[in-house]
């Protein structure tokens, strides 16, 4: 029966080979990829990934309604009301 010791190496041994095997198929599948999206002409867009930097975009929030003019800070009209609006709004209000 073998030892803990050896059982430990035989482990260790067996690791570094399954990372190595799994860097190898990584880097092979990669190639792979890059050869069909070449192939078909397959854009980000289309894999999903642009549909992402789109909504971070909508999740910017409203246009600010109200301005701080002592510190510029703004808010939107939604949410928690600053401390700084106070009880009177509607002289912080952005004139367009």
């Amino acid at each position: 029966m073998a030892t803990y010791k050896q059982l430990t190496e035989q482990l260790a041994k067996v690791q570094a080979q399954m990372e190595a095997a799994r860097e190898k198929e990584v880097t092979a599948t990669i190639e792979q990829i890059k050869q069909q999206i070449a192939e078909y002409g397959i854009t980000a867009e289309e894999l999903g990934f642009a549909a992402k930097r789109a909504s971070a975009s909508k999740s910017q929030g409203l246009p600010p309604k109200y301005r701080n003019p002592k510190t510029g800070q703004t808010w939107s009209g939604r949410g928690r009301v600053p401390a700084w609006i106070g009880s009177r709004r509607e002289k912080f209000l952005i004139q367009e």
